[in-house]
């Protein structure tokens, strides 16, 4: 009889990823793009003339690759594309990682990072974040680590951490150190400009959320040639198909979308977060499309309540050190205002 016996020993504790049936709530638990699909890519959806469908994408993705380049300052060599920039992770720990290393990354942050380290027979090594949710800079730099994982925005937190904490972990590691910024549209000054002065460093993105593209699974990394290299042999080819590409590089080219998507951002997440303190949450501070708060209220029952209202909002009360908490996408005014009121209805 088939059990979990059958497994691959490192991958018999896994469960299924969060997967809601969301039967047409309002999303605000996945932090995609509340502006709706990207103008630019669905335009060059729309216009398929003379997409042979027949043959297979590039192997590498060289049209995206070269876009990235031209957008970045950098050259085609400096990237790696994928399936969603959870792929790009995953070629990452198979790249750099062999059973037994020891994979350092900040907690709490993303739950993936520790899912791709098992997967493949390593050792998440989880450093705790401190009391404002920055980086214990001294023991993220384990001597004995194959690769350093860190999001920054930080999920589910929202913050970034310090500039100066990040290159000090850089500069001092004789390891890859990945830079995850899947929210970097949101925040500060990227590090996609340094991956050619330090060797090291690799930079995550994602077209999943400003590029509000995240059904057409786009990810991608910067870094030096000699890593983008060893990634590519690794790299499953073909993993990016013709449509998702051609929809990337046409949203490279709307950046007005994202400003309006930063813009829109940056102006309604301090309401939201004003109108949960109201109601005696705690808001943690957010350089992303999120807020991560502590519920004055049961967590679940929160949860719970809000689906039945038709809101979905993601769960995080059952972890360590997030006790309690509840991370809500920053929406629109209207969502927002929706949002606010069915809170109110839970915890007044």
């Amino acid at each position: 009889m088939m059990d979990r016996s059958w497994m691959r020993g490192s991958t018999r504790h896994f469960k299924p990823y969060y997967s809601p049936d969301a039967d047409g709530a309002l999303r605000l638990d996945t932090n995609t793009n509340v502006l709706g699909p990207n103008p630019a890519a669905a335009a060059a959806l729309a216009d398929l003339a003379g997409l042979d469908f027949n043959q297979y994408p590039d192997t590498y993705s060289r049209p995206l690759r070269r876009k990235l380049a031209e957008c970045h300052g950098l050259s085609e060599g400096n990237f790696v594309t994928g399936s969603g920039s959870d792929e790009i992770i995953d070629i990452l720990f198979k790249t750099f990682t062999d059973k037994g290393d020891l994979a350092v990354m900040p907690y709490p942050s993303y739950s993936i990072y520790d899912y791709f380290s098992e997967l493949h027979g390593g050792v998440p090594v989880k450093v705790d974040l401190d009391d404002d949710f920055q980086l214990d800079v001294e023991a993220m730099l384990d001597p004995a680590a194959a690769i350093i994982m860190i999001p920054s925005p930080n999920n589910p937190t929202g913050n970034s951490f310090r500039r100066e904490d990040l290159l000090r972990i850089i500069e001092d590691s004789d390891c890859p150190v990945v830079i995850d910024e899947a929210y970097g549209e949101y925040c500060g000054p990227s590090f996609i400009p340094l991956v050619e002065e330090h060797d090291n460093l690799i930079v995550t993105r994602t077209f999943s959320k400003a590029y509000a593209m995240a059904g057409l699974r786009v990810g991608y990394c910067a870094c030096g040639a000699a890593a983008a290299e060893m990634m590519t042999c690794i790299r499953i080819p073909y993993s990016l198909n013709m449509l998702s590409e051609r929809a990337a590089v046409a949203a490279l080219e709307d950046q007005d979308f994202i400003r309006r998507t930063v813009e829109m951002t940056e102006r309604n997440r301090p309401k939201l977060a004003d109108g949960l303190e109201g109601m005696g949450f705690h808001c943690f501070p957010s350089d992303a499309n999120f807020i991560l708060a502590r519920s004055p209220v049961d967590h679940r029952s929160l949860v719970e309540g809000l689906k039945e209202r038709g809101i979905l909002v993601r769960d995080f009360g059952h972890r360590r050190r997030l006790e309690g908490c509840v991370r809500f996408t920053v929406g629109t005014e209207e969502m927002n205002d929706r949002l606010l009121q069915a809170c109110e209805e839970l915890t007044g």
